[in-house]
């Protein structure tokens, strides 16, 4: 099944918490997106861990990521040093681990459209050096 976009943790979380204040711009964003949408391992771990010990936070994040609307795309130990190399050309900002994986998928996807919340760090990050990415939500709460 083909994805059109990735997505970021923040946009997870923010689509499962309604008190967060992106909630109800994720919400409208999503309805709007063709899914499922691509992911990473690291975004997941990102997500479980800022869920923290909270069992119904952790069984939301369960049910939603199990509905179908997540592909979850593996990346193989031989592309670790393209992401590695990714962090260190963004150093100055600095680019995560969790954001590293979504720059490399995006260029091995074909991919340039993430929902995000976090605009600065996706406005700053090219794949393959040139390409903007096309960020969702277009606007802030």
């Amino acid at each position: 099944m083909a994805a059109d976009a990735l997505i970021d943790t923040g946009a997870i979380l923010a689509l499962l918490d309604r008190t967060d204040r992106w909630h109800g711009v994720c919400v409208d964003t999503f309805q709007q997106l063709r899914l499922p949408l691509v992911t990473s391992e690291a975004v997941l771990a990102e997500l479980f861990h800022l869920v923290g010990d909270s069992r119904h936070e952790m069984e939301t994040a369960w049910k939603f990521i199990r509905s179908g609307a997540i592909r979850l795309a593996a990346i193989e130990d031989s592309e670790l040093p393209e992401i590695q190399s990714l962090m260190s050309r963004y150093w100055d900002r600095p680019m995560d681990f969790a954001d590293a994986t979504l720059v490399y998928l995006a260029r091995r996807e074909g991919l340039s459209t993430v929902f995000t919340v976090d605009r600065a760090d996706f406005d700053t990050y090219r794949i393959q050096g040139r390409k903007r990415f096309r960020i969702f939500p277009p606007t802030r709460p």
